[in-house]
């Protein structure tokens, strides 16, 4: 990995687009630090202590909301919004015919993202100056008739889409994606608070079971994501117009862990959205209803070990809800037929369909199983061990920043190879 970096500083463009990256992430880092007015920051800490589920969303942030800046809102509403897309690209026609057109579809589609994030992002803002106000955050009130309630918002939505266009310079001027690199910058930027927990109080017994779990867990993370099925596919000679295609063999690639990071946003935000309305009825006047809150608030305790065990099934559960949803073994199936590929020993059509159905169900049992595994551990070491619960870094931020990681070190080495065939040629 070290070498790829020294050899893509020694080639001028690639030195380029590496500075050009940095150049974005230091202004992002910045922007997470212009505060917008009207906030009393002290509440503004205590809420977040009080509320999992928006510590959650401040992670991807990059301590944006924990500072209520004009980037508070991070990238959650570009991708609430692509998830929406992913999800309606399944069941609306349309959107499925523009999917199958290559790359001019797939642009449409990501404009048509780009769209949805702006009122989801001006939603969000709205939801989180009112959440702010009812718990007596917010200095300035809250009333759409006011100026600063309609500045804080249009300013939280400027910064939201300020984001998504730095991620795409990211993307189209450097090096990997540009969407992953802001929130991987996030992620990592709340790294220091967790040396500052063990700063504080230093355990070596503490320090070297951290240790251990985090080397573990980056190199499960990189053995399944980069894990895949290779099935082999032959394709006959076939004539097109007056040209005639020599046939040949090659693999179809399915990956271990098609789903990616989803499954577990969707686990903890089904997990946490119950106890976080149900705090709000916890001091009801109504007895009944308070006492029914602080059972919900109570069964939702992330420090206890039906958390865990709900935590890790609804992960698996999700895995193979988003993976069926998202690869289509009856349009890969299609692909290879019109293409004239075959896999061997496997009729065309519907005998291919449900034979990648049953291997694509049988490599998700491992990509679902890692996955629970990756979410629920840092809760469990925070029952183990109290003086870890707080730590910023948790399964999700971890799977999320060596993700990142090895798909730019990838990148990096295709580029590097192009060179050197360049250069052979020459």
């Amino acid at each position: 990995m070290f070498d790829a970096l020294l050899n893509a500083f020694r080639a001028p463009d690639l030195r380029r687009r590496i500075l050009y990256v940095a150049g974005i992430l230091i202004v992002f880092r910045a922007l997470a630090h212009v505060p917008i007015p009207g906030i009393d920051v002290n509440q503004l800490r205590n809420f977040f202590t009080q509320n999992p589920l928006f510590g959650l969303l401040d992670l991807f942030s990059g301590g944006g909301l924990t500072n209520f800046s004009v980037i508070g809102l991070g990238l959650n509403p570009y991708i609430n919004a692509s998830i929406i897309m992913q999800l309606m690209t399944g069941v609306v026609p349309q959107l499925q015919s523009l999917q199958r057109e290559g790359e001019y579809g797939r642009t449409r589609i990501n404009q048509y993202t780009r769209y949805l994030a702006v009122p989801m992002a001006l939603l969000q803002a709205y939801g989180f100056l009112a959440l702010l106000n009812a718990n007596r955050v917010l200095t300035t009130g809250f009333n759409l008739g006011s100026f600063d309630t309609v500045t804080q918002i249009i300013t939280l939505m400027s910064g939201s889409i300020v984001l998504m266009w730095l991620g795409e310079l990211i993307t189209e001027k450097g090096i990997g994606n540009g969407v992953s690199f802001i929130i991987f910058a996030g992620i990592v930027s709340r790294a220091p608070s967790a040396a500052q927990i063990f700063l504080s109080s230093p355990d070596l017994i503490r320090f070297i079971l951290f240790v251990l779990i985090a080397v573990l867990a980056v190199g499960a993370i990189i053995y399944i994501q980069e894990g895949q099925r290779r099935i082999p596919v032959q394709y006959a000679s076939r004539v097109r117009g007056r040209r005639m295609y020599q046939g040949g063999s090659t693999f179809l690639p399915l990956r271990v862990n098609q789903a990616g990071v989803i499954p577990i946003i969707f686990a903890v935000s089904i997990l946490l959205f119950p106890s976080q309305i149900a705090s709000y009825f916890t001091t009801s006047q109504i007895k009944i209803v308070a006492d029914i809150a602080t059972g919900i608030v109570t069964l939702f305790d992330q420090t206890s070990l039906l958390y865990v065990v709900m935590y890790f099934l609804l992960t698996v559960g999700f895995t193979y809800f988003y993976t069926a949803f998202t690869f289509k073994p009856d349009e890969t199936a299609e692909q290879l037929r019109k293409n004239g590929g075959f896999i061997p020993g496997i009729r065309p059509g519907r005998p291919t369909q449900d034979y990648l159905a049953r291997v694509v169900t049988r490599i998700t049992i491992a990509g679902a199983l890692f996955l629970g595994i990756v979410a629920a551990v840092p809760p469990l070491v925070g029952i183990i061990q109290p003086g870890l619960r707080n730590i910023a870094l948790g399964g999700t931020g971890i799977l999320i920043v060596v993700s990142v990681v090895v798909e730019t070190m990838k990148q990096l080495e295709a580029q590097l190879l192009i060179r050197q065939y360049e250069g052979f040629i020459r």
